[in-house]
């Protein structure tokens, strides 16, 4: 019998921590909040008072049956979990498939000392069962990390490694300048019409009313404006503070491990032999203050959304100093790029133009009053600078071993990339592109989003800077003259 038939044979099925018998009901009770809700109202217009008890016991019988019907085992080879009551589940994960380990606390979590731990794998959430232990003693996490890293056990303990960025509260001042807060405000708004019907609705008509007779309508409506504002600038820095309070990104040897979060704490592990490059992200308000957010580009780790984020947005010092530690190199960070060339600039021109032509032409054919042409200067103004800053934004380099692109003004953006990473190339042309003799290079890559473009480069250079990114492509047909 081999050693890997001994591990396996020796692996037994355990359950998650006895303490998950207190989590379980309630979550299942908030999961099934209709279903109650339904019952309390069949329960009244029947008058039977047993309805909503019944679905309570349900509910809370079927969170405790949960913990029974669970399992996982941890073999040489696989990862393996079992679950469901009435439809059964089975998972099993390959070990040398898994490129990360993250960790979710939440506060009812925390009170019994216990942690949700989810493996990830590099697929694609669509088609990939999400393996996660709901959940496990807090105290057994490092080990079953390290377990799941295939980091040895019998090594000592190696010391907390180097830390790479702390969160700070002046990094704060970039929570309003997101739409958060407004969202927030929107569905509270849109509860509390939903809850009180047409009365409540009725009552701030008429107050507003009211009001707008007393004081005059341009106080209340600047007064509501500045009530939205502020209570939005408060909500979105009191969701950045609770989503990353406490942030502390550090590096142990071969592991990048990121945590976060005040009431809700997570925790993210990352393998760097995984790493192929950053993305830096600096929409353009955030950019006014000087501030950028940090994405990883790793297999196993998908290229949007909260997964891939390693820094919030913070001072864009601080960004660029860790990308260009994680990478070893400083240039591809910070260093001078390639310009696009003239036909790249007057497609960014001329779509920042067509508007305001538009609109010129729609004011000068319809009688408008005179102060619209000063709005439409206003446009064009903005449409103008706009322009001015994506031209500015566009560049690409190729060099040590990096692909790096930048472009976008509202949402601008440096992807670099390491060129052994690119599996890959594409030369795309729309119509406009062809008569204006540029292409969009996209590289295509295991890691992140999959697939990273260079816009708008000259169209007899475009395979030229694929193969000098990845060699290979020179004896292709396509990079041939």
């Amino acid at each position: 019998m081999t050693a890997d038939a001994r591990s396996e044979r020796g692996a037994d099925w355990q359950r998650l921590s006895p303490r998950m018998l207190l989590v379980h009901p309630v979550h299942e009770v908030l999961r099934q909040l209709p279903v109650l809700v339904g019952s309390v109202v069949l329960g009244s217009s029947t008058g039977n008072s047993a309805w909503p008890l019944t679905a309570l016991g349900v509910i809370m019988g079927f969170g405790l049956l949960r913990w029974f019907f669970t399992t996982y085992r941890i073999s040489g080879e696989y990862v393996e979990l079992r679950t469901g009551v009435l439809q059964r589940r089975s998972i099993s994960v390959p070990r040398n498939r898994i490129r990360s380990v993250q960790t979710d606390s939440r506060v009812l979590h925390r009170l019994l000392g216990l942690t949700v731990l989810r493996v990830g794998t590099g697929q694609q959430a669509g088609g990939e069962a999400v393996f996660a232990l709901d959940a496990v003693q807090t105290a057994q996490v490092p080990r079953l990390r390290a377990t799941l890293l295939a980091e040895s056990l019998d090594l000592p303990e190696q010391p907390a490694g180097r830390v790479l960025a702390r969160w700070h509260a002046s990094w704060l001042r970039y929570a309003p300048l997101s739409f958060s807060g407004l969202v927030m405000i929107a569905a509270a708004v849109g509860l509390a019409y939903q809850a009180g019907g047409v009365t409540l609705s009725e009552r701030i008509a008429k107050a507003g009313t009211e009001a707008a007779h007393r004081t005059g309508i341009a106080v209340v409506v600047g007064v509501g404006v500045a009530g939205v504002v502020v209570a939005s600038v408060l909500l979105a820095v009191l969701l950045s503070w609770l989503t990353y309070g406490g942030l502390l990104l550090r590096r142990d040897a071969g592991l990048l491990h990121l945590r976060h979060g005040v009431l809700r704490v997570r925790e993210h592990t990352f393998d760097m032999r995984r790493l192929r490059g950053g993305t830096l992200r600096e929409p353009l308000l955030v950019r006014l203050l000087r501030g950028a957010r940090l994405d990883a580009v790793m297999t196993g780790v998908h290229g949007e959304g909260e997964s891939s984020v390693l820094l919030p947005p913070c001072p864009a010092s601080t960004a660029t100093a860790v990308l260009a530690y994680l990478i070893d190199d400083a240039s591809a960070v910070t260093g001078p790029l390639r310009r696009h060339g003239a036909a790249a600039t007057r497609r960014r021109w001329t779509r920042a133009l067509v508007v305001p032509a538009l609109g010129a032409v729609l004011i000068a054919v319809a009688p408008l009053p005179v102060w619209v042409w000063a709005g439409w200067g206003a446009v064009t103004l903005a449409c103008a600078l706009l322009a001015v800053d994506r031209v500015r934004s566009l560049g690409y380099r190729v060099a040590d071993g990096w692909l790096v692109a930048r472009t976008g003004s509202l949402e601008r953006r440096r992807d670099c990339i390491a060129c052994a990473g690119i599996i890959g190339w594409t030369v795309r042309q729309t119509l406009p592109q062809r008569r204006a003799g540029v292409a969009t290079l996209i590289a295509a890559t295991a890691a992140g989003r999959k697939r990273y473009q260079v816009i708008d480069v000259p169209a007899e250079l475009a395979w030229s800077v694929a193969a000098s990114a990845s060699p290979w492509v020179a004896d292709s047909i396509w990079a041939r003259p």
